[in-house]
């Protein structure tokens, strides 16, 4: 691994195998997160009639939008992660395209930041909409327990 100054900081250089396996990880980690917003959705629905309670509503009506955000950003996100994938060729190619192989590079950089900050904002999320749907099911419980 080489290490070249940048006017900010220092880019660690990977090899094309160490991008390519990222990438690979990106996008496994990517689909699971739209294939967990399936899920999500599916909870939203099966309480819909408690999230719209007045104790709940604007609290509900704030995770509802952001999961549609994050569903927005995520396909976004995938198409990056799949035309850098494409783009790895310039890492490979054995034509000296340093200007290139320098662009890519910061380029996997930038996915690499922008990635852990959509997973890790996505993980919030999710705990909200769970603390949320959690308390209405105990509240719910409570109801029936009580008649």
């Amino acid at each position: 691994m080489k290490t070249q100054r940048n006017k900010h900081s220092y880019i660690e250089w990977l090899s094309a195998e160490e991008m390519h396996a990222a990438s690979i990880q990106w996008m496994s980690e990517l689909k699971f997160a739209r294939d967990e917003q399936l899920f999500l959705n599916d909870l939203v629905k099966s309480y819909t009639l408690q999230l719209v309670d007045s104790e709940v509503f604007d609290e509900s009506k704030k995770i509802i939008v952001a999961i549609l955000k994050a569903e927005r950003e995520v396909v976004v996100l995938m198409k990056k992660v799949q035309s850098h994938e494409n783009l790895l060729e310039i890492m490979v190619n054995d034509v000296d395209e340093l200007k290139m192989e320098k662009a890519y590079t910061e380029t996997h950089w930038e996915l690499t930041s922008e990635i852990k900050k959509y997973l890790a904002e996505y993980r919030k999320l999710k705990s909200r909409l769970f603390k949320l749907v959690s308390n209405v099911m105990k509240k719910q419980k409570q109801k029936r327990l009580l008649n």
